[in-house]
């Protein structure tokens, strides 16, 4: 027999993961995470060509991840004008999370490729 106790902390752990999903969800948010807090500051163009994001889809998903504090978007007084985007502090926090998951990512395409 469950607990009440079991239950609640059950559902906030559920309510956790569920959180910090609709964050970083999508096909491509992870992805941008990681180039920008292991890879530092990049243009908006260089973000683009190292993802393989069209740049439709990287401009949507860079304003997500900028509303949810992750990433700084900084507009260079160049001609022509030039955005640097780079991970917040904030976002480091999350560099152990994308940094196990790459690890977990590699040993999984070895174990069924067979390596």
């Amino acid at each position: 027999m469950k607990s009440k106790s079991s239950d609640v902390a059950c559902d906030t752990v559920h309510s956790a993961i569920q959180d910090t999903l609709y964050v970083v969800n999508g096909k491509w948010k992870l992805l941008i995470l990681s180039i920008l807090v292991n890879g530092g500051t990049k243009r908006f163009g260089e973000l683009s060509r190292e993802s393989g994001i069209s740049p439709r889809i990287l401009s949507k998903e860079l304003h997500e991840l900028e509303m949810n504090q992750l990433v700084n978007r900084k507009v260079c007084d160049t001609k022509p004008v030039t955005v640097e985007y780079s991970s917040t502090e904030y976002a480091g926090t999350l560099k152990e999370v994308i940094d196990a998951m790459i690890r977990w990512g590699q040993n999984h395409k070895k174990k069924i490729i067979g390596q």
